[in-house]
């Protein structure tokens, strides 16, 4: 497909074009659009769609990428997503991060870690 004819196909879609899709060399354009189309605009997905804006809300958090948070933010009201629903997405994110600064800081073992998880899990299965 050529720029302009993905271009039209991109302002069909979300009704403009995006800086960011401009600025794209034409080697990655239709390959990041088929991306973004796969994982932000398709309906039928193994995940639904406002928990995987939720998702990426928590992905956007760990990151501190200011961009991704307002999108996946918006997105994710769009999809029905609660303020509630977005404040622990984010806990889940900065939860995450402190949890592996600690075992990665601290250089806990892996094996260790691995037997501990196994355990764990064995323990809450039989509840």
């Amino acid at each position: 497909m050529n720029r302009e004819d993905i271009y039209t196909e991109i302002k069909e879609a979300i009704g403009l074009v995006p800086g960011f899709f401009e600025s794209m060399p034409d080697d990655s354009l239709e390959m990041e659009w088929d991306l973004f189309k796969r994982y932000e605009l398709q309906e039928e997905s193994k995940i639904p769609p406002k928990y995987r804006e939720l998702i990426g809300i928590a992905a956007a958090a760990a990151t501190g990428c200011w961009y991704c948070s307002n999108f996946h933010t918006g997105v994710a009201k769009l999809h029905g997503a609660t303020d509630e629903e977005i404040q622990e997405a984010v806990h889940l994110a900065k939860f995450m991060a402190g949890w592996s600064a600690y075992l990665n800081g601290t250089i806990y073992d892996r094996d260790q870690f691995m037997k501990e998880l196994q355990e764990v899990g064995s323990h809450l299965s039989n509840k």
